[in-house]
């Protein structure tokens, strides 16, 4: 698969340049990769992760001609997170952040706490998100959300036999989310585009080194997403559920 290369990086800059861009989890993995991108293709900047030292360091290497700012917050602090980005006009949303419950976490096995725990920052940190932010995005007539879901919450296809049971759901919950806020929004004729991604089993401090993807290749469906262009009256596909540009199933 293509990365997202200096070539791609041009192509997308005409719809981002100029635009504000909130990301996840940008001290690093994905959203660390994604944030990187998006300020490479001339967004405004700005990374959200909960270790502000981390956050500084990645914010501060991102290049493009935008600026880079960091606003550190737990996102397991949930309440917190509509004051944390009061008054941020958002063009551009990457719910990248997340947390993977323990490996034996089977339903009948796990414990509310851990169920909340990871449900807190997977899908009701997005939610938070979405209803601080994208409000904002339907008045202005333009906005991408981009939530990095995984093969993991799909109802279909491999990888769906039980097991991870807090993760599991709470990523089922965010396509979920993905596919009523595109409905809601009238699929993008509004003006809004909401869709999530597959990014595949990356190499991160979640997936591993021996993760058979690189952080890049799993990046770049999320930055495609983010600077579609697209119409009014004829908006390109939304609400769907996309791995490396391909709508796969729900």
């Amino acid at each position: 698969m293509e990365g997202v290369g200096a070539g791609n990086l041009r192509r997308v800059a005409g719809e981002l340049a100029g635009r504000t861009a909130l990301v996840t989890g940008a001290s690093r993995g994905l959203g660390r990769v994604i944030a990187a991108d998006l300020a490479a293709a001339g967004a405004d900047v700005v990374g959200m992760a909960r270790d502000p030292a981390a956050l500084e360091a990645a914010v501060g290497s991102f290049g493009g001609p935008g600026s880079h700012s960091a606003l550190p917050h737990d996102l397991a602090d949930v309440d917190g997170i509509a004051a944390r980005v009061e008054g941020l006009e958002v063009d551009v949303l990457v719910n990248a952040a997340a947390v993977m419950s323990a490996r034996r976490s089977k339903t009948l096995d796990t414990s509310l706490d851990e169920w909340r725990d990871v449900r807190a920052v997977d899908l009701d940190a997005p939610f938070a998100l979405v209803s601080a932010l994208v409000p904002g995005m339907a008045r202005r007539r333009w906005g991408r959300v981009v939530n990095l879901s995984a093969c993991l919450g799909r109802m279909s296809g491999p990888g769906t036999a039980g097991g991870l049971a807090p993760y599991r759901v709470a990523k089922a919950g965010l396509n979920a989310m993905t596919r009523n806020l595109a409905h809601e929004l009238a699929l993008g004729r509004r003006g809004v585009l909401v869709d999530a991604v597959c990014p595949g089993h990356c190499r991160t401090d979640m997936g591993g080194p021996d993760a058979p993807r690189s952080v890049e290749e799993g990046a770049d469906t999320a930055l495609w997403l983010a600077a579609r262009g697209s119409t009014l009256a004829d908006p390109v596909p939304t609400g769907r559920l996309w791995e490396d540009r391909v709508e796969v199933p729900w």
